[in-house]
């Protein structure tokens, strides 16, 4: 996706013109973001406690046994969001979904492996380590550049 800002000192209100062939998922996601503003903190649940959880924390968000888990060095925290919702309201380019059922901070990345044969090992500074299904393959290898 390409991004132009254009500078306009006679401007008095901000105008964002997103041009595209379709509407997609990407787009939908994009001008949801845009509509509720930036989510700082989510909130994570552990022992009935409410623990306020900074995007730059967290490790790794999964599904498990229908509930969505939040990791982070400290601990793992429920949240009580679907994965595509906490996948839209991070609107740090820093997440990237890995699976149908997983994303993860790349910030928070010790180490891709890449020996392994149709998917990619991912080691997170933890760790702890998870892997990228099939179906995600070649949107990691595009958002790392390899």
């Amino acid at each position: 996706m390409k991004v132009e800002i254009q500078i306009d000192e006679t401007c008095t209100e901000c105008k964002i013109i997103l041009v595209a062939r379709q509407l997609t998922d990407e787009i939908q996601m994009l001008i949801q973001s845009l509509s509720e503003g930036p989510a700082i903190y989510l909130p994570g649940f552990q022992n009935e406690e409410l623990i306020l959880l900074h995007p730059r924390d967290i490790l790794r968000i999964y599904a498990e046994e229908k509930k969505t888990i939040a990791e982070t060095e400290k601990g793992r925290c429920i949240i009580r969001l679907t994965l595509q919702e906490v996948q839209t309201r991070l609107i740090s380019g820093s997440f990237v979904r890995i699976s149908h059922s997983e994303m993860i901070n790349l910030d928070k990345v010790k180490h891709f492996d890449l020996s392994y044969s149709g998917t990619i090992g991912v080691t997170m500074v933890n760790g702890e380590r998870t892997f990228v299904s099939r179906r995600y393959v070649s949107k990691i290898k595009q958002t790392c550049g390899i």
